[in-house]
């Protein structure tokens, strides 16, 4: 019993049942100014749905009032965008308006039916009402009047659960209007992927480099080195601190515009920065770098960080060779390094994957792995 109570407490019950009463009031108007058409609100939805812009307010009361507080209703807020959701939207109205007369008749006649049994069970004779002008006056009456108010209720919550319904059917988004949703949700995916690998690429390469140049200065016991080390670690920390804050850009606020993201003309502070740190850095580079389109320059600059990161994080201050070359429609990077006889830390290979990642949404190709001796990542990326 209690469960067929619980509408009875739920405020969306007593909203649906006002969203169905609002249409009547511009048909009680009309009846005021010609009750002998009172089919003509009925009429003049049709142009009235044709126009773009109703589909959006009717959106908006029906979330409001039929679905309040769901966070996704399936209602669309949306002005329509085809014919199709033009032609929805007259259903609409006229689906509305239908059950809106339903739904006042229902709030007049059954109140006022369960009243004329009252009335009949005190011995008043029955009058205003059609079909009870029958009945007699009788105290036994009394246990009928609750009846029509039950009727009532279930009559409303009925009605109330049927306008929802036809609601997400006839104002729910478009095919158009799902596919955008999807390639907005995707792109946020996208978005959240690329914010993931910026902070391990950017955090990650400052965090190793600080390790490495503070273990290097307390093994070399060289003040003038140690003095080197610290600047080479504040150097690298205020730039991680500029890549933190540009990505934390990104979080606040997806339209702020952001600070440029460093291309590969921005890759001698990225060698100074491992040559600071103890590796001797052999780079050649060849080609108009310059020239590189600004997506493929940028990830061309992260894959090149993250190989140095692995060199240093893994093999230490060693001897690094770094070849980037622009020659015709492709950017070749290859970076180098001795391998380690045995790998410091936990691995999980994130950032080689990473590395594989960038170059395959850029439609090129990423190698890693030893050869000949060395730890070699070799990616290939289209101008194009």
């Amino acid at each position: 019993m209690p469960r067929l109570l619980r509408p009875l407490l739920s405020a969306t019950t007593y909203t649906r049942l006002l969203h169905l009463w609002v249409p009547m009031l511009v048909v009680s108007v009309w009846l005021f100014i010609d009750p002998s058409t009172p089919w003509m609100p009925a009429l003049f939805l049709v142009p009235l749905g044709l126009v773009p812009v109703v589909r959006r307010g009717e959106g908006v009361q029906a979330r409001l009032m039929l679905t309040p507080g769901e966070p996704d209703p399936g209602i669309s807020e949306a002005p329509a965008a085809s014919w199709r959701d033009r032609l929805r939207t007259v259903l609409w109205l006229e689906v509305r308006m239908a059950l809106g007369a339903a739904t006042v008749f229902a709030s007049v006649w059954l109140p006022g039916t369960a009243f004329e049994l009252a009335r009949c069970a005190w011995g008043v004779p029955p009058g205003g009402l059609p079909l009870l002008e029958w009945l007699p006056s009788r105290r036994a009456l009394a246990l009928l009047t609750p009846l029509p108010l039950l009727v009532f209720y279930g009559v409303a919550v009925g009605l109330g659960e049927l306008i929802t319904a036809a609601a997400r059917r006839l104002l729910g988004p478009s095919a158009a209007e799902r596919l955008a949703a999807l390639e907005q949700r995707t792109e946020q995916l996208l978005e959240r992927t690329r914010i993931a690998r910026e902070l391990h690429d950017s955090i990650g390469h400052a965090l190793t480099l600080a390790v490495v140049q503070a273990g290097a200065a307390r093994a070399a016991g060289d003040p003038e080195f140690t003095e080197r080390a610290l600047t080479a670690i504040e150097d690298t920390g205020r730039a991680a601190l500029e890549d933190l804050e540009r990505v934390l850009g990104v979080l606040r606020e997806a339209e702020r515009p952001l600070s440029a993201r460093p291309t590969l003309a921005d890759a001698g502070r990225l060698l100074e920065s491992a040559r600071a740190s103890g590796a001797k850095v052999d780079a050649e580079v060849t080609g108009p770098v310059e020239a590189v389109p600004g997506p493929v320059s940028r990830e061309g600059y992260r894959i090149l960080q993250e190989s140095l990161t692995n060199a240093l994080r893994h093999a230490g201050p060693v001897p690094v060779r770094v070849r980037v070359a622009v020659t015709g429609g492709t950017l070749a990077l290859e970076v180098r390094n001795p391998l380690p006889g045995a790998i410091p830390g936990p691995g999980r290979g994130s950032g080689l994957r990473g590395i594989r990642e960038r170059a395959a949404l850029l439609g090129g190709s990423a190698v890693t792995g030893p050869q000949e001796g060395d730890w070699r990542v070799r990616a290939e990326l289209p101008l194009k």
